[in-house]
């Protein structure tokens, strides 16, 4: 039997992505918890802390999304040790060739977007361990040539931000080239300022002429 082939989705909508990073975070983070009813799937989508945009879905929106995703076996929906209550799985490793590394990485930027690399290596380490900045760097590499991941400069630069690409083309979220350093403004040109008070101190020509006037005056 012919192995699926990998890494064919490219896009997801932006309910997809939120529950998608939440399935794959709470594997890792809560395993005992895994899989999550459509209440706590709900809950971790809304939820305030390591969430950016905030959001406030309601059950019947992530179960739409949960619908889609299961049509395209990103997701699946199961009744672990046969209990009624139905629960959500995701199947990111049967459709991507990620590491656990990467995993941990896509799933904190859906759930956070661009980031700078240290505050990324701190929060997908909570996930998956990432010993190094270089560690994190070769992920990112990798992501980056299979076309899942973008940045701003070389992932060598310091400060630069990364991000996923699973963005909808209406989005518009394409990182561009970061600007370089903003240069030191020029200081003011000095002829404006030598010359203004030049020419405060320079008398009408009319008034030049009605004090020659009167020293012609007083010399009569």
């Amino acid at each position: 039997m012919n192995e699926e082939p990998k890494n064919q989705i490219k896009d997801l909508k932006k309910i997809q992505r939120r529950v998608l990073g939440v399935l794959m975070e709470k594997a890792f983070t809560t395993p005992d918890a895994y899989p999550l009813t459509l209440k706590a799937l709900t809950t971790g989508c809304n939820q305030k802390s390591n969430r950016s945009p905030q959001s406030s879905y309601d059950e019947g929106q992530i179960q739409d999304a949960l619908d889609d995703m299961r049509q395209d076996l990103l997701v699946a929906e199961v009744f672990p040790g046969g209990g009624r209550t139905a629960r959500y799985r995701h199947y990111m490793r049967n459709k991507f060739d990620f590491s656990e590394q990467q995993l941990a990485i896509i799933a904190e930027l859906m759930l956070r977007g661009q980031q700078q690399l240290g505050e990324l290596r701190t929060r997908a380490s909570r996930m998956v361990r990432i010993d190094s900045q270089d560690q994190l760097r070769a992920e990112l590499q990798s992501l980056q040539e299979k076309g899942y991941l973008q940045a701003n400069g070389p992932l060598e630069r310091r400060g630069i931000e990364v991000d996923h690409t699973f963005y909808l083309d209406r989005e518009g979220k394409t990182l561009g080239e970061a600007p370089p350093a903003a240069a030191t403004p020029d200081a003011p040109a000095a002829s404006p300022v030598s010359t203004a008070p030049a020419a405060a101190t320079v008398a009408p020509s009319s008034a030049i002429t009605a004090v020659a006037d009167h020293t012609a005056v007083e010399a009569v």
